[in-house]
């Protein structure tokens, strides 16, 4: 009896949230029936993938290679932290999904009402947009790159890239989970490989990990702050909470639901564990080739390119070779982030406004949203790489302003046993840790706001 009253419950909670998150692959990834350990990390490892891009996409890039070539190995700790930070955002945000049936956006509507829904998702699509704006400069200055193609053309193939991608879904959410994996890969091999080559000093590397004082200085906590902006993205809370649901089980046995809870978790931890490593890899980049070389060369996607086959500043290890896997691992991270972004896009939309539109026409517009602003500085400046960098740094600031409007729900909705039921709502500990995170990285991100502000003036 129990259980049908709780039954009852969500579907009514499922009704007002607007139906299903992403309806047309939600509860189709079938899961064993027993408690074998691998093959039901197997089965539930996939969402974190999807996850996991956000924290190593095209934004990331110039932060960490630029501070470890301005401070070295120093900021290794703010990666470390900043990536268990994400793992416990990540995790709450996941459990919010499997839980209750629905995504941060439909949970957040439910809670809220109409009119703030409306505003909420007018400020969480222009963080999309600002994340969205990243991997479209990022795709299209690798193909201009690899293969000589204007920006104009680069910023308009990656509309069509990601449609074709995203009809993969059609065949399944496991062929999308492939591709994002696949691609992840080919990111870490290439920076494997162009670590192994710069021979960083492991030893001061490791020390790195070991917060140091100097770190609150004026310069390196600017670079921190940067590095902690660009890690920790809003927009991966609204698409972990949904993709988390993909998987089918039987949601009114709490059992099953914890089992979910249980592996989901590990398939997050591993996925940003691949994250965090791809993050150190970058900043030992940085710190191996460009450390006491002139920093202003290496601001833009351009001019890493060139930094890494000039012996003037990559050294003796400098080659074309680093140059061109460079661009792929580009291309590769730009392509897998604007298949997330698209989805959360979708999410928002769905959850917030609770706006119908076929399937094609909803990933149209979505994609557009953000490729728009970037044609158009395309075209106004003449296709120079230099204005592409400065609309991605300016575009980071509505990361700054929407991460608090993401995390706060989410802390709230995890922590309530009322909306979780008192097996699945945070512990203690887990509430305590969460709103210390929540209202660290809120003051952070205001600092980035007036920091932005005060650059304008």
């Amino acid at each position: 009896m129990k259980d049908i009253v709780m039954a009852s419950k969500k579907e009514k909670l499922i009704h007002y949230a607007n139906g299903p998150s992403l309806e047309e692959i939600n509860s189709t990834v079938d899961i064993p029936k027993g408690n074998n350990f691998w093959k039901n990390l197997m089965a539930f490892s996939g969402p974190g993938a999807l996850v996991a891009v956000g924290y190593m996409d095209p934004g990331n890039w110039v932060t960490s290679i630029g501070g470890g070539a301005e401070y070295g190995y120093l900021l290794m700790s703010v990666i470390l932290i900043s990536s268990l930070i994400a793992m416990l955002l990540q995790y709450m945000a996941a459990k919010l999904g499997i839980v209750t049936q629905m995504d941060l956006a439909q949970a957040t509507r439910l809670h809220t009402g109409k009119t703030l829904g409306i505003v909420l998702w007018i400020t969480t699509e222009l963080a999309i947009m600002a994340t969205d704006i990243a991997e479209v400069i990022g795709g299209a200055i690798s193909l201009e790159l690899l293969f000589g193609l204007p920006l104009v053309i680069g910023v308009s193939l990656t509309v069509f890239d990601v449609l074709i991608l995203l009809l993969l879904t059609k065949l399944g959410f496991r062929k999308i989970e492939a591709i994002v994996v696949c691609l992840i890969m080919v990111i870490l091999v290439v920076f494997l490989y162009e670590v192994a080559i710069a021979k960083p000093n492991m030893a001061e590397a490791m020390a790195g990990f070991i917060p140091q004082s100097k770190i609150m200085h004026p310069g390196e906590l600017t670079m921190a702050l940067g590095i902690v902006g660009a890690t920790v993205m809003p927009h991966n809370l609204y698409l972990h909470s949904s993709i988390s649901q993909t998987r089918k089980f039987d949601h009114s046995n709490e059992d099953d639901i914890a089992k979910a809870v249980k592996y989901t978790t590990w398939d997050s931890n591993v996925q940003l564990g691949g994250a965090f490593i791809v993050n150190c890899l970058l900043l030992l980049l940085g710190a191996a080739m460009f450390f006491g070389k002139p920093t202003e060369q290496l601001g833009t996607f351009g001019n890493l390119y060139a930094a890494l086959q000039n012996p003037k500043m990559a050294g003796s290890v400098a080659s074309p070779i680093l140059s061109i896997l460079f661009a792929v691992a580009l291309l590769a991270s730009g392509q897998n982030s604007t298949i997330t972004g698209t989805l959360t896009g979708q999410i928002v939309m769905e959850g917030f406004i609770h706006m119908k539109m076929p399937l094609w026409a909803r990933r149209l517009v979505t994609r557009l949203i953000s490729v728009i602003p970037v044609l158009i500085c395309t075209i106004i400046y003449g296709g120079k790489e230099t204005a592409l960098d400065n609309l991605l740094v300016n575009s980071q600031v509505f990361l700054s302003v929407a991460l608090p409007i993401s995390m706060i729900p989410l802390t709230i909705f995890t922590s309530s046993k009322k909306i979780m039921g008192k097996r699945f709502a945070n512990k203690t500990w887990i509430t305590v840790l969460a709103w210390s995170c929540t209202v660290i990285l809120t003051i952070l991100n205001l600092q980035i706001v007036w920091s932005s502000i005060q650059g304008l003036f």
